[in-house]
């Protein structure tokens, strides 16, 4: 069957859900309120912002937290707040987006980049364990693509070497590990709310935090230094305005009562594919034979990413692909977008990022992050909230472009 990047006839023609969807009639509702009232600052007595946090901190498992700016300026007033500066070490993975070792960067201390799983891509803790030195002060473990990371054995090693624990849950809003919501379970957890998130205003975040002692400490640094009833003059720490704003927080708050509703959606999506792939041949999926006739031929080697041990909800930002079947990588993206099937080609690793490195970074040997760079693929957001039935678009159009010859030679 002819490509349609060759002038063959595409796979889907029709476009997938954008993404945010539309305003729902109780944000509209809400941020109308807020917007009328005047009070659009989180210190003009407004309630969005304070009713937003309380309910994550609930949904969390916890009872503080503190709305920001954005879940970088998150990730660095919690490593504030927990203690972590100049001299210190934090070890992130090395398949991750760049901010979470750039909000190490911002808090004066030295990223370590380590190794991720080699299947399930999380924080690989046997790494952690060989990457620590005297100067570790935290470990930043990734919720990646909304599933949980090994939390257990990560606060294990923390709790061993006295170290602090922040979860960047930026792409786990909903997800659980071992029955318990993710955010929770290290000292602070922090979720964002930018364009592409499960919960969006366009930008956002949110820590949450167990201790008493430490939401102050993080407040204070979220709040030009100030003290939590404290006087609003009265500046004892160094601290930042890194607030949200009570439009933003209008926006998010109603959201809540439909997420796991959407997460289901997007489960069922990837539940779909999974049995899509399993279809393809003997090898493709996670399944095992074939359920249908392949498409144009089939082609093995097509399997989605595992959860990693301990996945009790899956929240499903992204559902990740690995294909090992030999291709050409720049090709295969190409091919299937004019397929009507874009593929997102995933992060790079940190340690490969020459700023990082430059700005201080160091970076341990990472042999899973780098396969993954050639290997995995993303389904976005936007197309896991179709109707699961749009799943075969995305396995059609798999077995159609690798199975063109021109795209298949050695991996790099």
């Amino acid at each position: 069957m002819k490509l349609a990047i060759d002038g063959g006839t595409p796979v889907r023609t029709e476009p997938w859900p954008s993404w945010p969807p539309p305003l729902d009639a109780a944000q509209r509702a809400l941020v109308t309120s807020v917007l009328e009232s005047g009070r659009w600052g989180a210190t003009q007595d407004g309630s969005a912002c304070a009713d937003l946090v309380a309910a994550f901190a609930r949904r969390s498992g916890v009872e503080h937290g503190v709305a920001v700016g954005n879940a970088t300026l998150g990730l660095f007033a919690a490593l504030r707040g927990l203690g972590v500066g100049p001299g210190d070490e934090v070890i992130v993975p090395a398949y991750t987006f760049v901010a979470t070792a750039t909000a190490v960067l911002l808090a004066g201390a030295t990223p370590v980049i380590v190794d991720v799983d080699a299947a399930d891509l999380h924080l690989s803790p046997p790494a952690v364990e060989a990457a620590l030195t005297p100067r570790t002060a935290a470990i930043v473990p990734v919720h990646l693509a909304g599933s949980p990371a090994d939390m257990d054995a990560l606060n294990t090693i923390a709790a061993r070497h006295a170290l602090a624990v922040v979860e960047d849950a930026a792409q786990a809003h909903g997800a659980a590990y071992r029955g318990r919501p993710v955010g929770g379970l290290g000292d602070a957890g922090v979720y964002s709310f930018q364009s592409s998130k499960a919960m969006t205003a366009g930008e956002g975040g949110l820590i949450v935090c167990r201790s008493p002692k430490v939401h102050e400490a993080v407040w204070s640094a979220c709040n030009v230094g100030r003290t939590l009833n404290g006087a609003w003059y009265g500046h004892p720490r160094v601290g930042w305005n890194l607030r949200l704003t009570e439009i933003q927080a209008a926006l998010l708050l109603p959201w809540l009562d439909r997420l796991d509703d959407e997460i289901d959606r997007r489960n069922a999506f990837a539940a779909a594919l999974d049995r899509e792939l399993a279809a393809l041949g003997p090898a493709a999926g996670r399944g095992g034979g074939a359920t249908r006739p392949p498409s144009d031929g089939g082609v093995d080697g097509v399997t989605v990413v595992p959860q990693p041990p301990g996945t009790t909800r899956d929240s499903r930002h992204l559902l990740m692909l690995r294909i090992r079947t030999p291709f050409e990588r720049p090709s295969l993206l190409a091919a299937m977008a004019a397929e009507g099937v874009p593929l997102d080609a995933g992060y790079p690793p940190l340690g490969t990022m020459p700023a990082l490195i430059e700005a201080g970074a160091r970076a341990e040997p990472c042999p899973s992050a780098e396969a993954a760079a050639h290997e995995v693929f993303w389904v976005r957001q936007p197309m896991l909230m179709d109707d699961p039935s749009s799943a075969a678009h995305i396995a059609d159009a798999l077995a159609k472009v690798l199975a063109s010859p021109p795209l298949l030679r050695s991996l790099p």
